[in-house]
């Protein structure tokens, strides 16, 4: 069985979770990438998408919008744009978050147009993985 490492997952709202996991699949902007206990060192980005944390009570599923994973030897320590259980996510929150990446791409500068292109991908993909339809939002 896999060693246990500290996890951490944070919003600007609230402190979602804080204790211990054998394993946390992280959405990060580049591709998922899974930590365990002894992961070299990294920080990166995240895209929307679906944390998954596997507990000494099972797996739990976090949705976040975006924002940064600090992995180490020890632990990841997430802090997230906006985060919720899986659970918590709504059809409503989710037309929400595609509305507003959707008004963000329309408004992106020319630079970070194709950022905000795919912010909007990210989400609609994400809502898709969790079973909602991202078609909904009114745009």
């Amino acid at each position: 069985m896999a060693e246990n490492m500290k996890f951490d997952l944070v919003s600007p709202e609230r402190s979602l979770v804080s204790g211990e996991a054998s394993a946390v699949q992280i959405p990060g902007a580049d591709g998922d990438l899974t930590a365990m206990q002894g992961h070299a060192p990294l920080i990166t980005t995240l895209r929307p998408g679906v944390l998954k944390v596997q507990g000494p009570q099972g797996e739990d599923q976090y949705v976040v919008s975006g924002g940064f994973a600090e992995i180490n030897a020890d632990g990841v320590s997430v802090l997230a744009e906006r985060a919720l259980h899986q659970k918590e996510m709504t059809q409503d929150i989710l037309n929400d978050w595609v509305k507003e990446a959707h008004e963000a791409k329309q408004n992106a500068h020319p630079d970070v147009a194709d950022s905000a292109a795919k912010l909007l991908a990210d989400m609609v993909a994400m809502g898709t993985h969790i079973g909602l339809d991202p078609n909904q939002a009114s745009l």
